[in-house]
């Protein structure tokens, strides 16, 4: 929902009502996780995509009912064999989607979650369309029974989106809790060509990113402006001070032996998701040679990406933006890095659920 930020504010604005078309449930194959949203206004105006066009024409129209009645519609939508593409989904897959009116009522607490400066959930009410934002020490909007905040904050420390029916004081209610966590972190250590163009890569797949550089004639943000934040530092120093995390990817681009390896001994030690580094196939032997004598064990060293990126063939820094971006969404999901043509696997991987059988998505932003 996120990702409609900048339009709802307008709507908000203008004490616009309208509808949000959320998906809360993925079974099977799907183009869209759970929290994709579509919103539509009185006028008509469509922001946002459920399935990559499977569905909206028929979520529309339910949205175009919603708006006149302010009650709430749940609708699943499936494959059928014999009619596809009037069911709407030809993938394969099960969408269950919920439609719900937002009026100026609901503006706060619709504005608290799309409130990127810190982690939050929004909370619907599948019944009652009744929402609230609830952040780890601050609710808005609806109240809802302390079984359901308890339940939020609990997802929201995990990263989970999905939903949950909840035993509360009056009755059991059924919640779809949407997790918006802090964007991950890409570390890009060395300010070159190559390090602009993947600040560009890094932001389309949602990283924070921050670059590191110790050459102070090179640690100008103006040259990276696609980059969060540019840091004037030696890369081992500031690895070390800095947060990271399971999601954190760290790209060496230095290309130089004084640089490289006090920061890879330093990154292949911690618990991040990827470690990538530059340079020819010579230049990488002699890294893993000097990293050796650092004191890196070979159990440490499979975990280093060099030469960095996946083989497309390009030669242009953004075509090598390109190569590491997407071997970091291999590593990131598990891909083959193959062409789809040449595998038989899933396209849309199914999305594992929780010990209660509910199907949750992570979300990054």
């Amino acid at each position: 929902m996120r990702e409609l930020a900048a339009r709802l504010s307008r709507w908000h604005a203008a004490n616009t009502v309208y509808v949000l078309a959320t998906v809360v449930r993925v079974t099977g194959s799907a183009p869209r996780p759970a929290g994709a949203t579509m919103a539509v206004d009185e006028a008509g105006n469509v922001r946002g995509s459920l399935s990559g066009g499977c569905v909206e024409g028929e979520v529309y129209e339910l949205c175009r009912e919603v708006l006149e009645s302010g009650v709430p519609v749940r609708r699943t939508f499936g494959y059928s064999d014999a009619d596809a593409f009037a069911v709407g989904l030809t993938c394969g897959g099960e969408l269950e989607i919920v439609v719900h009116r937002i009026t100026p009522a609901e503006y706060p607490a619709v504005e608290a979650a799309l409130d990127p400066a810190g982690p939050m959930t929004f909370v619907r009410d599948l019944a009652t369309g009744a929402v609230a934002a609830l952040g780890p020490a601050s609710a808005v909007g609806a109240h809802f029974d302390d079984a359901v905040v308890r339940q939020a904050r609990a997802m929201l420390c995990a990263g989970a989106t999905g939903v949950r029916v909840v035993g509360c004081a009056d009755r059991e209610r059924t919640v779809f809790i949407e997790s918006f966590a802090s964007a991950p972190r890409m570390l890009v250590f060395g300010a070159t060509d190559f390090t602009t163009a993947l600040c560009g890569v890094g932001r389309l797949l949602g990283y924070r990113v921050t670059v590191c550089e110790a050459r102070p004639a090179f640690a100008d943000h103006a040259r990276m402006p696609d980059a969060d934040e540019v840091v004037r530092d030696w890369p081992d120093r500031y690895l070390r001070r800095t947060r990271v995390d399971a999601r954190t990817v760290i790209c060496v681009l230095t290309h130089d032996p004084k640089f490289d390896i006090p920061v890879l001994t330093e990154a292949l030690r911690l618990p991040v998701a990827y470690v990538g580094a530059m340079g020819s196939r010579r230049a990488d032997r002699d890294r893993r040679r000097r990293l050796r004598a650092a004191g890196l064990t070979e159990h440490e060293l499979r975990r280093l990406h060099s030469p960095i990126g996946l083989e497309l063939g390009g030669r242009t820094p953004e075509e090598t933006a390109v190569a590491i971006g997407a071997e970091i969404v291999a590593v990131r999901h598990g891909g083959s890095a193959r062409s789809l043509s040449d595998t038989e696997r899933p396209i849309h991987p199914v999305e594992t659920g929780d010990a209660a059988g509910e199907v949750i998505g992570i979300r990054s932003r």
